[in-house]
């Protein structure tokens, strides 16, 4: 019989492999199934050895999961971590009034199941109903498909699905048992709960300032207190960088639970924010419904992590899975898909041109190019809805590109028309970002023929407060081409007035928001005066945007505002439409005249 400190410790190693009371698995099923083949029984099983049962993770032949350990032949071999047979256990002394001889069990064989750290875990053994001999064949046999089980245990606890920071098992685990529970139908109604313990972002900068030991070890700190929170009894997986699930059993009243979980995000938070290298931390927690058998693995997942990063979002610590918020997230991502799409083919995108009006002459001068998506399924999507979505990945550089290409396009037709506009595009400081940006824009201009003078590209304030140094020298070498700068929604960003004195920029565009109801707020009057002044004074020419009726227009021309843009004027125009409307537009003050 084991020492009680050698049977603690043997206990220990069987727990940190967290195999009892897990779902059956086909890696170990199959084995079983070979054992009982092979000596032609109808009882096989892997049997574990717990403090007080035999727990059988694989078995066949056996209805039930688990027997007492007490007068168990497994329990034996599990003491004296060697092999057992017993050819007939009614003429064994120790096993005659066993629960397996009482319930017609003869014959019993079985190999231990043993650690590389020489800890036995139980046996794999063979069953049957008839007193049989085991030749040293059939019991090398035994020992081999001991060893198969114990490299599959090894297999699945340190190749792929335990993760080596934290010792936790992995996504891949996680897939695995909510699939096997799927297959057996067991569990019910459960939930999935995910926690994100740092922002993507906040994490990438850390590890590019502090590097990835740092994150090692917040990930290690931030095991022990999830763990040390929700008991042994549950089990924690390593899903992500810095994201751990676990399944929660049904609850009753949702309001407590969100309770506990946020209390757990407060933890998490107070326990790493004192870390000797502090890092800024929000703890967010996401829960979804895991029906097993009527959601995918994958998906719950998906679920739960949409409903962290909506906590994320909204500024709480838990949110639950919302069919709402995820049909938004899945929308998000079918956008971003789909424009791979629609750059790739041109079919879907196309700019429409919203005229700028000097106002000391009322003369058209430009135009700002505007971009339109027409998706074959959604139909027109907005972009204020896709081009946010866009900037935040890589598709920002093709798409701008496709812009500028096709704006150029239209000028040279433009100018074969005899119309000649100054054309103005968006570009965003992911653009700015990019070495070659600024020698490729002069290139095009260059290949086109195109006067630098009537192309323009526009950047709004705050991007170029994100990243100034690198952006205004690409912006100054756009502008010593020739090419005009404009800074787009001036007035929100918030510049030092030092800054404006320097910025690298031709002309600003006053906000729509302060132009928009200029007639009917005497507040917003001053401003944009004062916004008009200051920067006439800095030497910018003025646009102001979103001009809607015939008052802010003489407001704006009698305070020498050079230009506006606006439905007053013209929306936005197809091509064809614009060269109606300048066609038009030249008419009536002809006639006007």
């Amino acid at each position: 019989m084991a020492t009680l400190k050698s049977e603690d410790e043997r206990l220990h190693a069987l727990k940190q492999l967290r195999l009892l009371d897990t779902p059956p698995a086909e890696s170990f099923d199959r084995i079983t199934r070979m054992a009982s083949q092979l000596f032609d029984l109808p009882i096989a099983a892997i049997s574990l050895t717990d403090s007080d049962r035999q727990w059988f993770k694989s078995r066949v032949g056996v209805d039930h999961w688990a027997i007492p350990r007490d007068r168990a032949p497994c329990a034996e071999v599990a003491d004296t971590s060697g092999s057992l047979v017993i050819p007939d256990l009614m003429e064994h002394p120790n096993y005659r009034d066993s629960l397996l001889a009482r319930s017609g069990i003869r014959f019993y064989a079985g190999a231990p199941l043993t650690t590389r750290e020489g800890f036995c875990l139980g046996a794999m053994c063979v069953l049957g109903p008839e007193p049989r001999q085991v030749s040293k064949q059939e019991q090398a046999v035994l020992i081999d498909l001991a060893a198969m089980v114990m490299a599959q245990v090894e297999l699945q606890h340190a190749f792929g699905r335990v993760d080596a920071i934290t010792g936790l098992p992995n996504r891949h685990q996680l897939l695995e048992d909510l699939h096997d529970q799927a297959a057996t139908g067991n569990g019910g109604l459960r939930h999935l709960a995910l926690v994100e313990v740092i922002d993507a972002l906040k994490m990438s900068d850390a590890v590019r300032v502090l590097g990835v030991g740092v994150i090692e070890d917040l990930m290690r700190e931030a095991t022990r207190v999830i763990s040390s929170n929700l008991g042994l009894s549950t089990q924690v997986y390593h899903v992500g960088a810095a994201q751990f699930a676990w399944i929660v059993p049904s609850f009753h009243g949702e309001a407590m639970f969100k309770d506990r979980l946020g209390n757990l995000a407060g933890t998490l938070h107070t326990h790493l924010s004192s870390a000797p290298v502090r890092i800024a931390l929000n703890p967010v927690i996401g829960v979804a419904p895991l029906a097993v058998g009527q959601h995918l693995a994958e998906d719950a997942i998906r679920m739960a992590h949409n409903a962290a990063q909506e906590a994320r979002l909204t500024g709480h610590s838990v949110s639950t899975y919302s069919m709402v918020a995820d049909d938004h997230h899945r929308r998000r991502f079918r956008l971003l898909s789909d424009m791979r799409t629609a750059l790739v083919s041109g079919q879907e995108l196309s700019l429409v041109y919203q005229p700028r009006i000097a106002l000391s002459t009322g003369d058209c001068i430009g135009a700002e190019a505007l971009l339109r998506w027409q998706h074959p399924e959604l139909g027109a999507v907005s972009p204020g809805e896709f081009i946010p979505l866009v900037e935040q990945t890589d598709l920002v550089g093709p798409l701008t590109a496709w812009v500028m290409a096709e704006a150029i396009r239209q000028i040279v037709a433009w100018r074969n028309m005899a119309i000649d506009l100054a054309i103005s595009v968006n570009v965003s400081v992911a653009n700015l970002d990019q070495s070659e940006f600024a020698t490729d824009l002069i290139g095009q201009l260059r290949k086109a023929g195109i006067r630098p003078s009537a192309f323009e590209i526009e950047v709004t304030e705050s991007a170029l407060i994100k990243n100034r140094m690198h952006v205004e020298e690409q912006l100054r070498a756009i502008r010593s081409a020739g090419i005009r700068v404009a800074i787009d929604d001036f007035g929100t960003g918030y510049s030092s007035l030092s800054y404006l004195r320097h910025l690298p920029a031709d002309l600003v565009k006053i906000d729509q928001s302060f132009v928009r109801d200029l007639a009917d707020d005497p507040k917003g009057q001053t401003l944009v005066r004062h916004l008009i002044e200051m920067s006439r004074g800095l030497g910018f020419r003025v646009v102001a945007e979103g001009v809607e009726d015939g008052q802010a227009y003489e407001i704006l021309r009698t305070w020498q505002c050079e230009e506006a843009q606006g439905y007053w004027m013209s929306p936005p125009l197809a091509p064809a439409d614009l060269q109606h409307w300048l066609t038009t537009r030249v008419s009536s003050r002809d006639e006007a005249a």
